[in-house]
């Protein structure tokens, strides 16, 4: 059982760790300076975050709590943009499935032991195609296999769930049949089958091939002895053929082929993250240092977004992040802080300046 953290609660905690997210604090030393102030008691800070408190915290403090707190803000980001515009060819409910490795150093975090000189861990995404947030997230050790997280993932029937390869599974992608959801994913080249039925495509979209199938090997047959479809897309951007795999025979070709397309967000929400977060430089050396961070970094992201839905943000997640990273102990509505400067008021501004000579 682990230690009641001293000095420091599970809100400061919280807090002292987005805000060395939004903030880009490299270091303990860095982050604590930064809060040893009274302008951080005003921005609601209370416990005193020292360098020890903080690092104490960090080895000592679940990190399912905020594991606990990245879900409350994800089914609060799922009410906010829930009457999100989507295109009208696809489903109302599609979500996309893929992760990411958070690369660490062998020699700093030797419990993270994954390859022969490398050392990682892995985050497991579910992604609202609508709103392009997360909805479920898991961290596990970098060697779980993405197969074995469909066992893990929550399925909601009716919805559409857009995988890569590596998520073909047939035992595990029944169990998804039986709850009433939909997949779509990628094929592999040694999957057999035996066509049952062929309808004819347009090939001038990019569509091969749109059939019904049945899988043939004994063992693949046994795990899923329903019917599949088996549609096939060229890539001519990339010059490769696409097959994909899905249970559902009622959506048009061509809107299986564009859900897949949407696959592609997941892998921004990664890009992003791993560009404008720290989720490189580590606050900790413990296995439960590493996850808390990880976890902040998550619900730093949702709360961007939440900031961006309740005040009706017209400016990106990274311009919002950057104004908010420079002046987080501003007593100004964030709306105010991300106003534009008029430009007729500025040229006037300039013309007042005196001019500066370098002889």
């Amino acid at each position: 059982m682990r230690k009641p953290p001293r000095g420091l609660s599970a809100y400061d905690h919280f807090l002292t760790l987005v805000f060395a997210q939004l903030t880009h604090r490299e270091s303990l030393r860095d982050l604590a300076a930064c809060l040893q102030s009274q302008r951080a008691y005003h921005a609601g800070f209370r416990s005193r975050s020292t360098r020890t408190n903080i690092a104490y915290a960090n080895q000592h403090r679940d990190w399912r709590v905020f594991a606990q707190v990245a879900e409350l803000l994800m089914r609060r980001v799922r009410r906010l943009y829930h009457k999100e515009p989507q295109a009208l060819e696809l489903p109302e409910v599609c979500y996309a499935l893929d992760s990411s490795m958070i690369h660490l150093s062998l020699a700093v975090f030797p419990w993270a032991h994954w390859q022969s000189k490398a050392a990682a861990l892995k985050l497991h995404t579910l992604l609202c195609i609508r709103s392009r947030a997360p909805v479920w997230s898991t961290v596990t050790e970098a060697g779980f296999p993405d197969q074995k997280s469909l066992s893990l993932v929550p399925i909601k029937r009716g919805a559409y769930y857009i995988m890569d390869r590596g998520y073909l599974d047939f035992p595990r992608l029944a169990r998804w049949q039986q709850e009433g959801a939909y997949f779509i994913v990628r094929s592999l080249d040694n999957v057999s089958f035996a066509v049952l039925k062929s309808s004819p495509v347009d090939k001038a979209t990019g569509l091969r091939c749109d059939q019904l199938i049945r899988l043939k090997r004994f063992q693949s047959k046994r795990a899923y002895p329903h019917t599949l479809r088996r549609v096939a897309i060229f890539d001519p951007e990339h010059h490769q053929r696409i097959v994909l795999l899905t249970n559902d025979v009622t959506l048009p070709a061509m809107t299986i082929s564009l859900l897949y397309r949407k696959r592609w967000q997941v892998e921004l929400f990664f890009k992003w993250v791993k560009q404008h977060l720290r989720l490189t430089l580590f606050l900790g050396r413990s296995d439960n240092a590493v996850r808390c961070q990880i976890w902040a970094a998550v619900c730093a992201f949702l709360l961007v977004m939440i900031a961006k839905k309740r005040w009706a943000l017209t400016q990106s997640l990274h311009r919002i992040l950057q104004t908010v990273s420079i002046s987080p102990f501003e007593q100004v509505p964030l709306p105010d802080l991300l106003t534009e400067m008029d430009e007729s008021s500025n040229a006037i501004e300039h013309q007042s300046q005196l001019t500066l000579r370098i002889l």
